[in-house]
């Protein structure tokens, strides 16, 4: 039996704030299809995103499922609550095509047989743009409906996905691929494009371009480069979803909260999403000892409680959405909790691709909801990770990024023959991992002859697909000349286009010439070391803070350079606090100072404001890591 078509305007007391603020979005999300072929996830796609928007303080009108007189009616109602928003946004998941340069999106209830029933049957998107142009201000596309003509006719001068729609002045376009390219609908409750977005849009301090980085880079990891989200944009200001101060990555906000909470089941939670992370020697060894009592009426409930929803709302991790309702039922923030709970699968009902993904990604294909995992812990999961990635190659075959997960599973498995079997079928198929792998391979001569020409020509196949990994390799052998005379002008361009990408890695290496005078200017070394730290690269903290407290290219600022310090303490293995409790000459006493008085500022720190290690400073430190996180102490 068909769903219900419904247009649902959602009022609530983010929806009164996002008025005050002006924030307007129309969400549609199309699946159930009567006359074409029905989509899996697009309803599940705008029902999470439109979750989304409203604690974002938008106004959100969300449809589901809509026909083409309820389509005419929610764009009626957009166009009216634009005229006096700020920031209006349309976010569609469906069915849509183009046809002549022209995009159109397709209402459940079409039914086209020929190019003279376009007009009657489809949406142009020309139509969403004219109610959004109501709006004096920011206007932000976002399509996840860059398909093939679904109809089985003919259609002269239509073409694959979505045309690139021209810069009106102050928009945003935003597409699921590029265009003239088709997107995917996603194995799971969501496609790869809506899992993105909702995995970074509760950043904050985050910056729609960095957004989209950030998205880019998750989605080209999901589909092995198969798929690129792109935008192109005339926007003449800056804009962020979540306008909260800049704070710690995920990663160390539950390490921070679990150290706070001093609760085993969260510690075991970091580990098994952070396998790899930089507390997770702290953690281990947290385990080891037992569970220890939580101090009562020493910690500020309100603070925590309010942080900890915060982290789970931006994570969208089921275990701490749990864990918040069990401990604070009665909290602010209990009833969004609870519906953003309801839409998050359970780890048993996972389909088999996101099964494969959570057992078998490779780390540098790390995105906000995977971590990736090492390859010994995959060799203890071989087999189920077997299983789930055959499952999910066969169910999505137009996917070879399972068959390349696959592969590396066999790989771990031992079966060395079979592994290099299926990376070459992924390989040849387009998977971007696939190519670097063999590569890897053929350059050790590892499982297969030895083949240098032929894994440089997969390097340069996947560099030129978008693989970070790849352009990154070939820098380093073009810098080294291991295949004849060095080309550092090659390298640092390949370098600058897998920064452009979002490696944090590419970053910090451009960070590195630019300090030594082999890019740009010692000047611009800072930008790339707070960029590669903002991006994970935990060590550009430490590179940034150095050039800051040397004043090496740059003017001296030790206010700022206590900043990057605690940030660095926070988030990086160790380094830094071993070094500012251990040594009395790596840093200046300005800046060793000013830790301190941020150190104060936070409650933790008693001693003399002195510049010089001692057991108080120490202790401070140790508090700040191991769950004492202020980031209001770290604004200038």
């Amino acid at each position: 039996m068909s769903r219900l078509i419904a247009v649902i305007l959602f009022w609530n007391l983010s929806a009164l704030s996002a008025m005050a603020e002006g924030r307007v979005a129309f969400v549609l999300g199309n699946s159930d299809y009567t006359s074409v072929s029905p989509l899996e996830n697009p309803e599940n796609d705008a029902l999470d995103i439109s979750v989304a928007l409203e604690g974002l303080g938008f106004e959100v009108i969300l449809g589901s499922n809509l026909d083409m007189v309820h389509t005419r009616d929610a764009i009626a109602r957009f166009a009216t609550r634009a005229m006096s928003a700020d920031v209006v946004m349309f976010y569609y998941a469906g069915h849509g095509f183009q046809v002549s340069g022209q995009n159109y999106l397709v209402p459940v209830d079409a039914a086209l047989s020929s190019i003279e029933d376009l007009p009657d049957q489809t949406v142009p998107l020309t139509d969403i743009i004219g109610a959004m142009e109501q709006s004096e201000g920011m206007k932000l596309v976002f399509l996840d409906a860059c398909r093939d003509n679904p109809f089985g006719v003919g259609l002269p001068g239509a073409d694959s996905g979505l045309a690139r729609v021209g810069t009106a002045a102050n928009f945003m376009f935003a597409y699921a691929t590029q265009p003239d390219n088709v997107a995917y609908d996603g194995t799971g409750r969501n496609s790869f494009f809506t899992e993105a977005m909702l995995n970074h849009i509760y950043t904050p301090g985050q910056d729609l371009s960095e957004l989209m980085v950030a998205v880019r880079r998750d989605v080209l990891a999901a589909t092995g480069g198969r798929q690129v989200p792109w935008e192109n944009s005339s926007l003449t200001r800056l804009f962020q979803f979540d306008q909260s101060p800049v704070t710690a990555s995920e990663e160390t906000l539950l390490w921070q909260v679990a150290a706070s909470e001093k609760d085993a089941g969260l510690m075991q939670l970091y580990v098994d999403r952070y396998p790899q992370g930089a507390h997770v020697e702290d953690v281990v060894a947290f385990l080891e000892t037992g569970t220890r009592t939580r101090a009562i009426g020493m910690r500020d409930e309100r603070a925590e409680a309010e942080r900890l929803w915060t982290l789970a709302r931006r994570s969208r991790m089921r275990p701490l959405l749990e864990y918040y309702l069990a401990r604070y039922p009665d909290g602010a923030d209990a009833p969004q909790a609870q519906r953003l709970l309801d839409l998050i699968p359970r780890v048993e009902d996972s389909s088999p691709g996101a099964l494969c993904e959570r057992l078998a990604t490779h780390p540098r294909d790390a995105t906000a909801a995977n971590a990736g995992v090492p390859f010994e812990r995959l060799r203890q999961n071989a087999l189920a990770a077997i299983q789930a990635c055959s499952a999910a190659a066969v169910q999505s075959p137009e996917l070879p990024h399972y068959t390349a997960l696959l592969a590396r599973a066999t790989a771990a498995s031992g079966d060395l023959d079979r592994a290099v079997r299926h990376y070459k079928s992924a390989a040849d198929r387009g998977d971007l991992r696939a190519m670097v792998s063999l590569a890897q391979l053929l350059e050790t001569g590892t499982g297969v002859p030895q083949d240098l020409a032929g894994a440089q020509a997969l390097y340069e196949r996947a560099a030129e697909g978008g693989s970070p990994d790849a352009m990154i390799n070939l820098a380093v052998s073009l810098f080294q000349g291991d295949r004849g005379a060095p080309d550092p002008e090659r390298a640092i361009a390949l370098l600058r286009r897998a920064a452009e990408a979002g490696s944090a890695k590419a970053v910090f290496n451009l960070g590195v010439l630019a300090q030594d005078g082999a890019v740009d200017s010692p000047a611009d070394a800072l930008d790339y070391f707070r960029r590669a730290a903002r991006d994970g690269e935990s060590d550009g903290y430490r590179a940034a803070a150095i050039l800051l407290d040397e004043g090496r290219g740059v003017d001296r600022d030790p206010a700022e350079a206590s900043v990057l310090l605690l940030r660095g303490v926070a988030e990086d293995r160790g380094t830094l606090i071993r070094q500012l409790t251990g040594s009395t000459t790596e840093w200046s006493r300005d800046t060793l100072k000013a830790v301190q008085e941020r150190l104060k500022q936070a409650g933790y720190y008693a001693g003399t404001l002195d510049g010089l290690p001692g057991p108080n400073f120490n202790a401070a430190l140790e508090k700040w890591r191991n769950g004492g996180f202020k980031p209001e102490v770290l604004v200038n």
